[in-house]
């Protein structure tokens, strides 16, 4: 039977803006792309983010167009398949939306189960994978409204999104927290997506992690988990100085995307030296790029978790089955995968939130409307 795949453009629209210290979210822009043998279809979500993914540009769909149509021509063999995987390497949105339409479309050939890409207990609905509560930036009242909102609902790891409004205001949320919930009964991440800028203390003549520092050891005594990305990504000198001067444990993100060659991935851990790598895998080499991260990371006893980037839940149900299957059963570490529920036109997909955890549903959505 002769193969087929079809793109789909699609406007996702917030619920709420979502701030980052990179700018606010109203709406995004993602592209299904349907894989067909002629029997069976495998549908996956290519959404790389404007000004961060290394494969968001103005010709997005055109080059997306070019390997769809290279996968039409290859066969089921290995090598076709292999000859595609390396190609995309530096495309890591695209490659993650063919592997998840590709994992669905083996699936259905075995009767796996529509939109089941790894047989794992979370993927036949038996266990839940624990998530972190995410907090947006905005003004400190609407931070600290969204920080009670998401205690209430049972979260017991929460991540605040840090770095935009003034440090003051941000250091007054974290002990807000701690005022109220200890360590052993919260746990608390920090996002700050670059947003410690280590300009000020450069411009008086001063080390460029003064400024990043300062504010780490003030956060330090709050009993943080740890902070992504303190600093813009790009400076691995500073960055490296930070990870062994910082009294925080410090992961990284931003700082990973780009870096698609296995040995450079190596090279990067073993400068830098972080505590965690956070991994998105529309950002990070796909699936099979997070893989690489991962096992690079584990030779290097540095720790690691998945999170979704913005994707709809469909890309969100592949990162949660990936997750499942690269960590293996009976995940204890919250994972960031919350990102799927909030839009307001949200594609139907077998997904629920219960307290702080993520399940998926053994009566699936049906995926009729879906390419509408």
């Amino acid at each position: 039977m002769k193969r087929e795949a079809k793109i789909t453009e699609r406007v996702l629209r917030f619920k709420q803006p979502a701030g980052t210290s990179r700018g606010v979210y109203t709406e995004r822009k993602i592209w299904l792309v349907e894989l067909s043998d002629g029997e069976h279809v495998g549908v996956g979500e290519c959404a790389p983010l404007p000004d961060l993914s290394c494969d968001a540009g103005t010709y997005y769909e055109a080059t997306l167009r070019r390997f769809c149509d290279e996968w039409e021509r290859c066969d089921d063999s290995d090598d076709g398949i292999e000859r595609l995987y390396e190609e995309m390497r530096d495309y890591p949105s695209m490659l993650f939306g063919l592997e998840t339409a590709m994992l669905e479309l083996r699936g259905e050939k075995s009767e796996q189960g529509a939109h089941i890409l790894f047989d794992t207990p979370f993927s036949r609905g038996e266990e839940g994978i624990p998530m972190n509560g995410l907090v947006w930036m905005g003004s400190h009242d609407e931070m600290l409204e969204r920080l009670e909102q998401k205690l209430e609902q049972g979260f017991r790891c929460v991540k605040l999104k840090v770095g935009a409004i003034d440090f003051e205001q941000e250091l007054d949320l974290v002990k807000h927290i701690r005022k109220r919930f200890s360590h052993h009964e919260v746990e608390l991440r920090l996002d700050a997506n670059g947003g410690f800028s280590n300009d000020d203390s450069q411009q008086d003549g001063g080390h460029g992690t003064e400024a990043a520092l300062y504010k780490l050891e003030l956060l330090s005594q709050y009993a943080i988990h740890s902070i992504e990305q303190p600093i813009r990504q790009g400076q691995w000198a500073y960055m490296a100085e930070l990870c062994r001067e910082s009294p925080l444990p410090i992961a990284l993100d931003e700082e990973l995307i780009g870096v698609n060659d296995v040995e450079m991935k190596s090279h990067l851990l073993n400068v830098i030296k972080p505590a965690y790598i956070v991994l998105k895998p529309s950002l990070h080499g796909g699936m099979r790029g997070c893989r690489e991260w991962i096992e690079a990371a584990r030779q290097q006893d540095i720790g690691s978790w998945m999170t979704s980037a913005l994707e709809s839940n469909v890309g969100l149900n592949a990162i949660a089955q990936f997750c499942s299957d690269v960590y293996g059963s009976g995940i204890t570490m919250p994972q960031g995968l919350g990102t799927g529920q909030l839009f307001t036109e949200n594609i139907p997909m077998a997904l629920e939130v219960r307290g702080d955890k993520l399940w998926r549903m053994r009566e699936l959505a049906d995926f009729g409307q879906l390419l509408v």
